[in-house]
């Protein structure tokens, strides 16, 4: 490999920054963009949340206007705002406005349970470049255990169902606690349950999904590297096995000769 092809590793080519770029930039800046203009800057909850969905929905305009497809995680996002500001219309006490996030979060895991009936569950944009390290043998071997292995696609399906159960069990707790306890008590709580709840399902999803999926991918990818090195050597084999033969050596002597 040349000292090029090694510095590219490193740029923003990098299959592994490819995949999370996605992530980034329908997710996580949307979802930080929110709580910078809502907590940090003093905006209200209707300017925060149509601020916030400025990125999706020009993303998913976009890729229908490139591609003539629609963008998933992109079109997510936008959704959840668009809740999130048509109940923020409604909401006139403090115990609706907490119900509100819960209703807004809920949505996010609805729709990843729901993609599980797909053939791409939601989570999988996270998942993959973890489990293939963003390698060029980590992805092919991805997609041919997604093709042959109903092991790892169960995988890839539970650790959607985890993700998204964990945060529709989530918003229940959160709705429930908004209307029987002190509203100064949920303030905290609230976030207490968020951060739980993402822990658990990292926890569970990583232990039980992507830790054996990474084991299946990189048993994938050796056996592949196995094989391919197995067929490069075939040939010189044969070359070595009909030169002896020309020599009149015996096929015992080929192989004591090796």
């Amino acid at each position: 490999m040349s000292q090029h092809q090694t510095a590219a590793e490193g740029t923003p080519g990098n299959p592994l920054v490819r995949s999370l770029v996605p992530l980034i930039v329908d997710a996580g800046i949307p979802i930080a963009s929110y709580y910078v203009l809502s907590d940090g800057l003093g905006l209200g909850t209707v300017a925060a949340l149509g601020w916030s969905s400025v990125v999706p929905a020009l993303r998913t305009v976009w890729g229908l206007v490139r591609s003539r497809a629609v963008n998933g995680l992109a079109l997510l996002m936008l959704v959840v705002n668009v809740v999130g500001l048509a109940t923020s219309v409604v909401a006139g006490d403090a115990r609706l406005m907490m119900a509100k996030d819960s209703a807004v979060s809920s949505t996010v895991g609805i729709v990843i349970l729901l993609s599980l009936r797909s053939r791409r569950p939601l989570m999988t944009a996270g998942l993959k470049p973890w489990v293939t390290k963003g390698s060029p043998a980590g992805n092919a071997a991805w997609d041919r255990l997604l093709a042959s292995s109903e092991r790892f696609r169960r995988a890839e399906r539970r650790f959607s169902a985890i993700w998204g159960g964990a945060l529709l069990t989530e918003c229940v707790l959160k709705v429930v606690g908004a209307y029987t306890l002190p509203v100064h008590t949920m303030v905290w709580l609230g976030t207490v349950l968020t951060v739980v709840f993402i822990l658990l399902a990292m926890v569970i999803a990583g232990g039980s999904c992507a830790e054996p999926m990474e084991k299946m991918v990189k048993a994938e990818s050796e056996r592949a590297a196995g094989a391919a090195s197995g067929a490069a050597t075939g040939p010189a084999q044969d070359a070595k096995n009909a030169a002896y033969a020309a020599a009149g050596a015996p096929a015992a002597a080929v192989g004591s000769a090796e």
